[in-house]
């Protein structure tokens, strides 16, 4: 078993080299994440002079829409990844956000005082933290008395083809090593309630949580698969094991099972996200 120090320098080799391609498909992805963090935002109240943090911010959402509404208050976007980083700020930039910051940090060990934040946001970051207990801790040591914390994180399997689809074609062709159920995977909080028990742990009140449907959309089949084989780590990794004869046979079983999925010109796969809130 890697140690958290291991996992997250392998994280960090990892996000640092998937950088440009969340760059590439910024527009692709936040419009399928985007109802999530539209959600998120809505059970968070944001004030006009919030004080928030964004955990696992990546290039930069939900953080730079909270910023946004939040026009004299402060926004903190942290990763693991500094090249992720770099990305939320030509964002913000472009966007002509100016009350947000970055720094490079841990979930689990946070360079901020006790009781700064009135909110904070982890979209799709939980499943990824090597100790989830500690991370959860942190987050309500962090957190204002009355402070909102709110997370999201994708519901079982069968709900999301979007990433299964072109995971079961990958592991027909490579050798996937089975998940960790205490490590770090995309589907590890899938459980109802995982999360929601972290809360509680941490002494957090007034939990709940919900289901979000999201829907992966693109312009092909082909380009839906240009896409996951570039930005998701799991396929990214996995296709390197192969040789280009199995890739073909890869990309040539995803496009056709995506095909089933055009309408109206576009590609449009659906999945499903679980959010949930809790206050300090």
């Amino acid at each position: 078993m890697p140690s958290g120090d291991e996992i997250r320098n392998a994280q960090r080799a990892t996000w640092a080299g998937l950088s440009a391609s969340w760059e590439k498909w910024d527009s692709v992805i936040m419009d399928q994440l985007g109802p999530v963090g539209t959600a998120m935002i809505e059970r968070l109240g944001i004030a006009g002079d919030q004080q928030h943090l964004d955990i696992a911010a990546g290039t930069g959402e939900p953080g730079l829409s909270v910023a946004a509404l939040a026009p004299r208050g402060h926004v903190v976007l942290t990763d693991l990844s500094a090249e992720m980083l770099d990305i939320a700020t030509r964002r913000a930039n472009a966007q002509g956000i100016t009350n947000v910051e970055t720094t490079v940090c841990s979930a689990d060990d946070l360079p901020f005082s006790d009781a700064t934040f009135d909110s904070i946001s982890v979209r799709f970051g939980y499943m990824f933290f090597p100790d989830v207990a500690k991370a959860t801790a942190e987050f309500a040591r962090v957190l204002k008395p009355g402070g909102r914390l709110c997370s999201s994180v994708w519901v079982e399997p069968g709900e999301n083809p979007w990433t299964t689809i072109a995971m079961q074609a990958i592991a027909a062709e490579a050798v996937l090593p089975p998940p960790d159920p205490d490590g770090p995977s995309m589907f590890r909080c899938a459980a109802p309630g995982y999360v929601s028990a972290l809360y509680e742990a941490a002494g957090l009140r007034d939990v709940a949580e919900w289901n979000v449907d999201v829907e992966l959309v693109t312009q092909s089949p082909a380009q839906y698969w240009e896409m996951i084989s570039e930005h998701v780590s799991l396929a990214a990794a996995a296709l390197q094991q192969v040789g280009e004869p199995a890739r073909q046979r890869i990309a040539e079983a995803v496009i056709a099972q995506a095909a089933a999925y055009e309408e109206g010109g576009k590609v449009r796969i659906p999945g499903v996200a679980r959010c949930i809130i809790g206050t300090r």
